[in-house]
Order: C-alpha cells, then structure tokens, then sequence
C-alpha cells in the first residue's frame, strides 16, 4: 500500500523548521535544491547541539563526574537511535567523521590484515585480507568517496580493480556484472542511489552475484539514507555507510554499519585513547567494535545532532517522504521533459529514482547554468559531482543538478522549471539552438 503523501499543510509546518529557509538570495525567497550535496538543518537539530554545549559538555567514557556522565549517556543514546534506524545492533555503529572516512577505515583495515579469504588455520583473525590475484568490483556510476579508496587499495595491495559499466540509458550492465564478478572477486563496493542519476541501484541482482563469490560487500548509502529506509540487514550486505549532513543532521560526522563479527575481525583504523584495553611501552590491545574505530575525543555533539535528525526523518516517516519526493521528482521530470535543449542525464535507467535531476543545457557550460539559476534565487550544484568518470561515459564534463528534500514544494519545483526555461534565451539561444 503506497504512503500517503504529505499534504501543503504539512509540508508547510515542516519547512517552518528550517530557518535558513527564510532567507532571501538576490531579491527572491531561497529555493534550496542542493540537498544532495548537504541538507539543510532544522531548529531542532541546531538545538540539540548547541544544548549538549550549554548543559552537558564534557568528555565522554570514564569519567567519574556528573557532566561525564550526562555527555556518556547522550552520546551512546546517540548510537542506539542510529542503530534503530538501521535496524541493528548499537555496537555495529561506529561514528565517523563522514563517510569517506568510514570507507578509507574499511579500505585501509583490508589492505593491512595479513591473512587472506581463503581457508587456514589463521583465516579466521582476518578473513578479509586483499591481496595479488584478488579483485574488486565496484560501478562506472560511483561517486570519487566510493572510487579512489579502493584504487589505492588495489595499488598497495596487487589486487586488481575492476568495473560495472553504465549502459547508455544510464542504468547498469547486469549482463556485464554477471561476469565480472566471480571466484577473484573479494569486495563488490555499490552505491545505493547514484548521486547524479538518483536511480537506486538493483542491489537484489548484484548482492545475490557477490554473495555466490563470497565477497565482501560494501554500500555507500549517503544519498540513500535521507530518502529511503535504510536497513542494511535486510539488503543483506555486510557494510553500510552515510554522512549525517545529508540526513538534516550535522557536518562532521559520519556512520559506518558493519557486521559486529566482521568489525572485530579488522585492525583499528586510528590509534590512541579510549579505544585500547592495556598498554605498555612495547604494546597495546585494543578493545571491541566500535570502540575500537573511534580513538580520542570523538564526535559528541555531532552524533547527538545526528540522532535528533534521524528521530525527525522518522516522525514524518521515511514511506511518506519517499511518496512525496517521488510525486515531486515526477513533477520535476516532466517539466523538465517540456523545454527545449535540456538532457536530463540517465533519466532513462530502469528501476526507481530518488528525488534528483542533473541536467546538461544545449549550448550552456553547467557553471553558467548555475548562476542564472542563483539570480532566481535558486541554489543547485554544478559540476561533476565527484563522479568524473560518469560524466565522461555520458559525453560531458559537467552537469546542473537540482536536487529535492522533504521541505521541498510543488512551488519551488515550478520556480526551478521557470528558471531552467530561462538559461538559453538569457544566452540568446531561441528553441533551434541558433544565437
């Protein structure tokens, strides 16, 4: 049964949350249509940071006083708000500065295990070492977070990097897929939603083909999280990560998801205070997931942020922001559909998208785009997007993308159409494409 849709009335309420969103950009009301790349942040997250620095600042873990104690019990409770959004356990959660940093940890843990895949009387310590002979997969579609990490994995290591490619419509080649992953393939690494397509990758085809091969599988579900109900259990994979800027929440922090099983079996990332169990001056031991990932004073009143967004996002309910975006990208889409000289790149891919559009204006360099756009007063990226080899597939160098988010209206999407009309007359090009 499809979740309702929110209604104006609710979206009204909920765009009253978000104070930047009375702001004025060159004389008009702010269209902020650049979520993809970072949410905005409702009073109520601004609030439960600032508070924690008002009332309960301290550090948090053994300390023997009452403001020790208070910050301890917020930033674990922290933890288990995240981990009931994932549905999992709060010690398969560990807070990380975003989550290109989760991924470099888990990069960086498998090219320093010793021990490889295979069986062995010490594979069980760190089954999931890379070496030569070794190969991962990841897609043509990644964004760079999910693409240099393990290119360099690859180079220290011998192993081999291997790639899905993009078909022309913009979705993946499943055919190609089906090949390229196989007995060598020790790490499939996917992103849930592409960050300049906004379709959402069939992990039910590529999870069951890297299950076969016994691979470790690896979702960057940063543009996931804010849209879809993230539950990393049920997609069957083995590592999740997201930024919790893009969930309305704080800059500056990050989550990794990972089987408790699998965490413990990898070398700390970081090393020094609060993650060790003994030292002396010729060793250490280090102690459990996640504690283990988080050394020094860690993210506090970030992760206490980002589980006030995430107690938001739930609220509303992820169904009913799902079901809204997609009747708003619809809306986005068709609209775009009606003006000349517009490419809405991989519009065309099969499946589901999320609620995002980069576009490619006939005659136009994106840039340019981009700042006819903002005298709308109407913030949207241009650029790549940190996936230069996607762009590069479809032809181009960079894209305009407007990106939607729950406090999204019918009406900012009309006023973005409005204004994307607009690029190629302000440049003197007329519907032919002739100056």
């Amino acid at each position: 049964m499809t979740a309702a849709l929110l209604t104006p009335d609710e979206i009204a309420a909920i765009r009253a949350q978000f104070p930047i969103l009375t702001r004025e950009i060159n004389g008009h009301p702010l269209v902020y249509l650049d979520s993809a790349a970072t949410a905005q942040k409702p009073t109520r997250v601004i609030e439960a940071e600032a508070a924690f620095y008002r009332q309960s600042n301290a550090a948090v873990n053994r300390g023997a006083h009452t403001l020790a104690g208070e910050a301890t019990e917020l930033y674990e409770d922290a933890r288990a708000t995240v981990a009931s959004f994932l549905a999992v356990d709060p010690n398969e959660v560990v807070f990380t500065s975003h989550a290109t940093e989760a991924i470099n940890l888990v990069a960086y843990a498998l090219g320093t295990a010793s021990i490889g895949f295979g069986a062995g009387a010490n594979a069980a310590a760190a089954p999931y070492a890379i070496g030569p002979g070794d190969e991962i997969v990841v897609t043509e579609l990644e964004h760079h977070a999910n693409l240099i990490p393990w290119q360099e994995l690859a180079a220290r290591t011998g192993a081999t990097l291997r790639f899905i490619p993009v078909l022309d419509h913009g979705g993946l080649d499943l055919e190609a897929a089906a090949t390229i992953i196989g007995e060598r393939t020790r790490v499939l690494a996917i992103s849930h939603v592409s960050n300049v397509t906004g379709a959402v990758t069939p992990l039910e085809v590529l999870v069951p083909l890297a299950r076969a091969a016994g691979a470790l599988i690896v979702l960057d579900a940063c543009q996931a999280a804010p849209h879809l109900a993230l539950h990393p259990r049920e997609l069957d994979v083995d590592i999740a990560v997201f930024s919790g800027h893009k969930l309305y929440g704080p800059t500056g922090i990050g989550v990794l998801y990972g089987r408790a099983a699998l965490l413990n079996s990898l070398p700390p990332f970081l090393y020094g205070g609060s993650m060790i169990t003994t030292v002396t001056m010729e060793r250490a031991e280090y102690l459990p997931s996640p504690q283990r990932f988080e050394p020094g004073t860690p993210r506090i009143a970030q992760a206490i942020g980002l589980a006030e967004a995430v107690r938001f996002v739930t609220e509303i309910g992820l169904d009913r922001i799902a079901a809204t975006e997609h009747a708003l990208t619809q809306r986005m889409l068709d609209g775009l559909a009606r003006i000349p000289g517009i490419r809405v790149l991989g519009v065309d891919a099969p499946g589901p998208h999320v609620g995002l559009a980069s576009i490619v204006v006939d005659d136009v360099h994106a840039h340019d785009a981009g700042q006819v756009l903002d005298e709308a007063g109407i913030a949207a990226r241009v650029g790549h997007h940190c996936a230069q080899p996607l762009h590069r597939r479809f032809g181009v160098t960079a894209s305009l993308r407007l990106s939607l988010a729950v406090h999204s209206s019918a009406d900012e999407v009309d006023r973005a159409l409005e204004a994307v009309a607009s690029i190629r007359p302000f440049f003197g090009f007329d519907e032919r494409g002739t100056a």
